[in-house]
């Protein structure tokens, strides 16, 4: 499995957690086809961004500019939670690409508008962990 398939299976799950209080193996589980050989950097995202949940919505909340954490869309607010993992806890991912991996994830689950929404909220956030 590629990382954006990774990414996409991942804001499934994560999406699955935020509305059912599923516990991470099992939202994994549940995205998860029989043809997923290797989904490793799908487990380690989900599981990252469960045990970092805390701070990451810290991070979010404090560059979100007239708008409140509670009124984001589940899906934008998993997408947002994601790429703020990858951009703090993954040595391996350059902070442009989580952002630009976020737009795209946005464009695909939600619509366009939340794409240039999550690029500004990713971007303040960016230029805050320089």
């Amino acid at each position: 499995m590629n990382r954006r398939t990774a990414r996409e299976k991942g804001i499934q799950a994560l999406y699955q957690m935020d509305l059912s209080g599923a516990e991470s193996s099992e939202a994994v589980a549940n995205v998860l086809e029989e043809s997923d050989s290797d989904s490793s950097y799908l487990r380690e995202i989900v599981t990252g961004v469960e045990q970092h949940r805390e701070e990451i919505d810290t991070i979010i909340k404090s560059n979100l500019e007239k708008w409140s954490f509670d009124r984001l869309a589940k899906v934008d607010r998993n997408i947002l939670r994601l790429a703020v993992y990858e951009m703090q806890y993954s040595d391996d991912v350059p902070a442009k690409v989580a952002v630009n991996e976020a737009i795209e994830l946005a464009k695909y689950f939600s619509d366009e508008r939340a794409g240039k929404f999550i690029n500004g909220v990713l971007s303040k956030i960016n230029q805050s962990m320089d």
